[in-house]
């Protein structure tokens, strides 16, 4: 089976995705930084290296067939904007980079549902990374989900009479469906999908193909 190499593979969302492709027969590297070798799973290989610096770790992207970044800063806010030009950013510039030296087949973005009236410096951070990308030449498939639900990430629950609402009349529908919630579980098994079938060319997946693969 592929190797895959993954980044942000101890949260939130790694965490459930290197289990489910290690069942798949998978192998797995993933990214980590010195002393949370043991917060993966067994079974995944670790690869210990700054997510910032791809020199730390581009010499283990090499054999890779496929690339999964997952990295970012941690309940995005939009008091975060500096994290997110600092962190988000320069981590995904290390990632394409390092991913285009291995010459990667298939790279998997994580990237946020736009256009969208709050969040302005997380998306145009997000936008910039798909923009390098499209850049690199890599076949990509790009995630675009508005919020994840899961543990610790549950109190937009509350708003969904209000989605319900925003359904149901026409010039509101649109936004509702590109700005729609994700569960945690939908989420890891678009993941799934998006390595298990590859992408050729550049592959944007909204909200509505997130919750419902058809």
């Amino acid at each position: 089976m592929p190797t895959i190499f993954v980044t942000g593979g101890t949260g939130y969302m790694g965490g459930q995705l290197i289990p489910q492709l290690l069942q798949r027969g998978y192998k797995v590297r993933a990214l980590v930084r010195h002393g949370s070798q043991r917060k993966l799973p067994a079974g995944c290989e670790p690869v210990v290296g700054d997510a910032l610096d791809g020199s730390t770790y581009s010499g283990s992207v090499k054999g890779c067939s496929g690339f999964v970044h997952l990295v970012g800063v941690a309940h995005p806010s939009p008091a975060k904007g500096k994290q997110f030009r600092e962190i988000d950013l320069v981590a995904a510039r290390s990632a394409i980079t390092a991913a285009t030296q291995a010459s990667i087949e298939h790279f998997v973005y994580l990237s946020v549902a736009h256009p969208a009236p709050l969040m302005k410096t997380y998306i145009e951070v997000r936008t910039q990374a798909e923009q390098m990308l499209r850049e690199s030449g890599m076949s990509a498939t790009i995630l675009r989900p508005w919020y994840v639900l899961g543990p610790g990430h549950r109190w937009p629950y509350l708003l969904i009479p209000i989605y319900w609402l925003f359904g149901k009349i026409p010039a509101t529908r649109s936004g509702a469906e590109r700005l729609g919630l994700v569960t945690l579980r939908q989420m890891t098994q678009a993941l799934v999908r998006a390595v298990e079938s590859p992408a050729h060319g550049v592959r944007i997946v909204e909200v509505p193909a997130i919750r419902d693969p058809k």
